[in-house]
């Protein structure tokens, strides 16, 4: 059986957040709840853009351009598409799919197009009935990967007439209901207003449907606990990365209980030595850690857990507990992400705050088409330089575009992200 997902889904109104199709009411902390949503187990998010007219439906494919960012679980989009173009933009803007609205006249022309030049895997469909796969099923299944079924009453339908995966709407919470859904060979996942509930606690929603018989995307440990070597103190240390910037964050330790809550919830917890109790991190300030990874070291006595640090790690109020410099000695950096990542950051920098006689502030100053002009000029001598057997010439010239392309980059509003989320997806 394959693995059964639980999907958000959040909609867009004039480039806000809102609580449903309705429009009523505004979500006022949108980033904080799509990071929820990437922590906390969802396994897919699905965006409604409920625009009217062209301008507002550009203000929302900005708008979810910046979720986008924000989030690594897949994205599919759709609203007001009429056009192979608004398919481009919304798989530009960062989205894996993107959904087709099955009531418009022109989505099943548009479906056999986009599947064409996009492949089937981007392209999918909502159904409010069943029309669409009546009178175009062949089409449809030919140019389409997933539909996503906002009408739970049509669902015998769709499984007689399709034989496409499909998930279904279910707004409230009825785990009879969830189960027989998704024990249909076709029914792919379930999503709606109890899944979108911040409140809601997904692992655990996934182990009792795990214990009904339910394969779901949670986390299991390749290693038996038995098989760690445990201190004096029957404890294995456990150090903390943020799963991001790779910055250690703190040490703990876990006994045997402390794991397997860490493995059921995906938050991490650990055994205080102080109060000989559990302690799941976060629980009265907030501050929780989302498990990313957990890896198990050569001798099996230490763990080291990458997390999603929501606020600080340390209870001093730092981001990190390791603050106090002992002994330091200057070096060069060479991360090549923290290099770019760095130099793009001065770019930045000067963009704010200008300074006199800055190379950068004067290409920002020029434009664009200043701009565009030594990128074009850059990449002549970059052609002319790998010419050249020396790769000395090679290397400067490789540097002169890259950073010319940074300026490009903080004009355009690119971040290294983006372009890492691109080149991740191709």
């Amino acid at each position: 059986m394959q693995h059964k997902k639980l999907i958000a889904s959040i909609y867009i109104k004039d480039g806000e957040a809102v609580d449903g199709l309705r429009a009523q009411n505004r979500i006022a902390d949108v980033e904080a709840l799509v990071k929820r949503y990437n922590d906390s187990g969802i396994d897919k998010l699905l965006i409604f853009d409920l625009s009217e007219d062209e301008q507002e439906h550009e203000k929302n494919i900005l708008a979810i351009k910046e979720l986008n960012r924000l989030v690594e679980v897949p994205v599919c989009a759709g609203g007001n598409i009429s056009r192979t173009e608004d398919i481009k933009k919304l798989l530009y803007a960062g989205c894996q799919q993107v959904m087709l609205n099955s009531t418009k006249p022109v989505t099943a022309r548009l479906a056999e197009e986009a599947g064409a030049r996009f492949g089937r895997e981007k392209i999918a469909i909502t159904l409010q009935n069943v029309d669409i796969l009546f009178k175009h099923r062949e089409a449809i299944e030919a140019h389409v990967s997933e539909m996503i079924v906002l009408n739970q009453d049509i669902v015998d339908t769709v499984d007689n007439v399709s034989s496409l995966p499909y998930v279904v709407k279910q707004d409230q919470y009825d785990l009879d209901r969830w189960v027989s859904l998704l024990r249909r060979e076709q029914v792919s996942g379930i999503f709606g207003s109890y899944l979108n509930d911040p409140d809601t606690d997904v692992m655990k929603e996934k182990m009792i449907l795990a214990m009904n018989g339910i394969k779901t995307q949670k986390f299991e440990s390749a290693v038996a606990f038995d098989r760690f070597q445990l201190n004096s103190d029957g404890l294995i240390p456990v150090i903390v990365q943020d799963y991001r910037t790779l910055e250690v964050l703190m040490l703990a330790y876990m006994n045997r209980e402390a794991f397997s809550r860490t493995i059921e919830s995906g938050k991490m917890t650990y055994f205080s030595r102080s109060r000989q109790e559990l302690w799941l991190k976060g629980e009265t300030s907030g501050h929780y850690q989302y498990v990313k990874s957990l890896t198990l070291d050569c001798d099996n006595d230490t763990i080291l857990a990458k997390v999603s640090q929501v606020g600080v790690a340390c209870h001093t109020g730092a981001p990190s507990c390791f603050f106090q410099d002992l002994v330091q000695k200057d070096t060069v950096e060479k991360n090549p992400l923290k290099v770019f990542e760095s130099v793009y950051s001065v770019i930045a920098d000067r963009k704010v705050n200008p300074k006199k006689g800055s190379y950068t502030n004067y290409l920002l100053e020029k434009g664009l088409d200043k701009i565009l002009k030594k990128i074009g000029e850059e990449a002549t001598e970059l052609v002319i330089a790998a010419k050249n057997p020396d790769p000395e010439e090679l290397k400067y010239e490789i540097s002169d575009l890259l950073y010319h392309m940074m300026v490009l980059m903080l004009e355009k509003g690119v971040t290294w992200e983006d372009v890492s989320r691109e080149l991740a997806q191709r």
